[in-house]
């Protein structure tokens, strides 16, 4: 019999430090699940690299890499992420530099029609202070959320991957990563990845470090 899944609790994570990533692994390797603290103890200590995963440290270019990741592998978003880069000297370009960009070189560093209008749209909204980003740090979880897929072409996973990698904040699981499903499935022997709700009730554990626990199960699949 399945348990019943217990309801959303209050994200608080806004006003409060995110926990140290010590403070994570204690609780990861101690939360009672088995599968998941032998997972923590085979990777061992996560570098760098595995809590950025590709992503630019500012704002806005981490948005700009969440919406060309969308629908592709890792390692294509970062080619990608990168031959744009690649436009402007190697370095992520400001909203007023890519809205400057001809369509034509945008596609020629493989980006797709439509991810380009989600780009200008983005751009747009960020230069007439549609989108304030600095605001976005001082708003709990689910309010970056609506403030960010307000944007079209951002929707709930590019916002949550910004929760992730940019705001980090520690409980965040996003139930539609094809990664994090494809990992769960795997690491728990399941015949099918979980659906979204499977998987908030096998993350129960997890909470309130569920960031962490994401950032093991992408980790796993390398």
């Amino acid at each position: 019999m399945v348990a019943k899944l217990k309801p959303e609790e209050p994200n608080q994570s806004a006003v409060r430090p995110a926990s140290s990533a010590d403070a994570g692994l204690s609780h990861l390797l101690g939360c009672g699940d088995p599968i998941m603290s032998a997972l923590v103890r085979r990777i061992g200590p996560l570098d760098r690299e595995a809590f950025r995963r590709g992503r630019p440290d500012d704002a806005y270019g981490s948005l700009v890499r969440s919406i060309l990741g969308q629908q592709l592998s890792t390692s294509a978003a970062r080619t990608i992420y990168r031959h744009l880069c690649g436009l402007y000297g190697d370095r992520p370009p400001t909203p007023r530099e890519l809205l400057a960009t001809e369509e034509s070189d945008l596609r020629a560093a493989g980006i797709s029609r439509q991810k380009a209008g989600y780009l200008r749209n983005l751009s747009e909204h960020v230069l007439e202070g549609e989108l304030d980003l600095d605001a976005l740090d001082r708003l709990a979880d689910e309010e970056v959320i609506a403030r960010l897929t307000a944007v079209k072409g951002l929707g709930r996973w590019s916002a949550e991957m910004f929760l992730i990698f940019h705001l980090k904040r520690p409980d965040v699981l996003s139930v539609g990563d094809v990664g994090i499903r494809r990992a769960v499935r795997e690491a728990y022997g399941l015949p099918v990845m979980p659906a979204p709700d499977e998987l908030r009730l096998l993350a129960e554990p997890w909470r309130p470090q569920r960031t962490l626990a994401s950032l093991y199960l992408w980790e796993s699949l390398r």
